[in-house]
């Protein structure tokens, strides 16, 4: 069982975090527009809003990882951004939402770097190290794979792994992005139940979630977002309201009272003037920045975007990221692999079309265009963006020009201006 004494709590100074009228961009466009917010120990804050609402960007704000634009990120009152990351590290945690961990490490080797920040120069863990990762690891339900490589865990053991290695930084302050995602029903109610234990003992929690009613129920302060901006805030029940879910999410609702814990919970009914998403569902294939500038184009048109496979880090995905479409992801720097090459696939039977942005194909990401391929032979209707010729992007030797060759023929259509792709895209133009 985790030691009673964990975290611990004699003598610890708690972060305060507060950002006062933060703007962040990715490249011209806001994707956080005038966000602000006050944290300090035992807030247990979720933030919620539809997909491209800038929910994990502003996290990133707070988390060092994105410089805003305008305002200011104050950790313990000094501007975040000035201060020296070692020390930023002490003070606040933070669990991404995909994380790319390194082959060739141990579970428990993970865990442990969470305690570099708090080790000198060249030194090792030592036993307490080496104990409060233990616990860390117990708190999240991994100690039993500490001996375990990291590439043979599944998606949501590898969570709860990052989860304890946030843990085991001993900080006072957790930011989490969507950390219930690959997790199970049972490890997500136990992950909450451990957080709101934190927060109890004055940990701060600040978590970006799409699931409401796990929001509702165990989230103190509720923060809203929409288009980058603050929609509402409040205890759950002040902005769980079916008003609200209608003009933030386009759905209709009955809000009740779950019957334990009298917080609001959520049933949502399908409308069909709602506000949603009425267009097609796109699939983008892309890359290398290629299809940053389709991404937000089509979700204002109304289109459900996904897009893949996409190497984590790269332009286009840190772009999918902000704007929170579902991607196909491998990790940076590698070639794809089948099971990413699954997701795509899978990312495309769903699609009613697939845009083939001019993305550079070398051997890591051939297999995109074989993507492609499946989804005319499925019968998907695919495009094919091109304001220059494929010989220019083929590093393959050839074998990039052959199989877009073979797309044409197989019956996709070729765009050469961005503006006529998106309107056939979106079902604005002639097919």
């Amino acid at each position: 069982m985790p030691s009673p004494e964990w975290p611990r709590v004699e003598g610890k100074r708690w972060s305060t975090l507060e950002a006062r009228e933060v703007h962040a961009a990715y490249y011209r466009d806001d994707v956080v527009a005038g966000m602000n917010i006050e944290v300090s120990a035992g807030d247990f804050i979720a933030i919620v809003g539809p997909n491209g609402s800038g929910k994990t960007s502003f996290l990133k704000t707070l988390s060092r990882a994105l410089r805003p634009r305008e305002g200011v990120v104050l950790l313990e009152g000094e501007d975040v951004y000035g201060l020296p990351a070692r020390r930023v590290a002490r003070n606040m945690a933070l669990v991404p939402q995909d994380s790319s961990l390194s082959f060739g490490f141990t579970a428990l080797e993970v865990v442990l770097m969470g305690r570099n920040p708090h080790l000198g120069r060249l030194q090792g863990a030592g036993p307490e190290d080496l104990e409060l990762a233990r616990q860390a690891m117990e708190r999240a339900n991994v100690w039993h794979l500490a001996d375990r490589q990291v590439n043979e865990l599944s998606g949501g053991e590898r969570q709860r792994v990052i989860i304890a290695q946030a843990l085991a930084q001993d900080t006072g302050l957790l930011l989490l992005d969507e950390p219930t995602q690959h997790l199970d029903i049972n490890h997500q109610l136990s992950l909450l139940e451990m957080l709101s234990s934190m927060c109890s003992r004055g940990v701060a929690v600040i978590m970006v979630m799409h699931d409401l009613n796990l929001a509702s129920q165990y989230c103190d302060r509720i923060i809203v977002m929409l288009k980058g901006r603050e929609y509402a805030r409040g205890e759950p029940a002040q902005v769980l309201t079916a008003g609200v879910l209608r003009e933030v999410f386009g759905v209709g609702s009955i809000v009740t009272r779950h019957a334990v814990t009298g917080r609001p919970h959520v049933v949502f009914l399908p409308t069909s003037d709602a506000g949603a998403a009425t267009g097609p569902r796109v699939h983008l294939i892309c890359g290398g920045a290629s299809g940053a500038s389709f991404m937000r184009e089509l979700l204002e048109r109304g289109c459900y975007l996904t897009a893949g496979v996409l190497n984590l880090g790269d332009g286009d995905e840190e772009v999918g990221r902000s704007l929170e479409i579902r991607m196909a992801t491998e990790s940076p720097f590698s070639h794809i692999s089948d099971a990413a090459h699954r997701d795509n696939l899978e990312l495309v039977r769903q699609a009613d079309a697939v845009v083939l942005s001019d993305v550079h194909v070398g051997p890591g990401n051939l297999v995109n265009l074989e993507a492609a391929a499946t989804a005319l032979e499925w019968g998907k209707r695919v495009y094919l963006f091109s304001p220059r010729p494929v010989e220019e992007r083929d590093h393959t030797g050839g074998a990039a020009r052959e199989l877009y060759k073979r797309l044409l023929d197989m019956g996709a259509v070729e765009c050469r201006e961005k503006e006529e792709l998106i309107e056939l895209v979106s079902g604005e133009g002639e097919p």
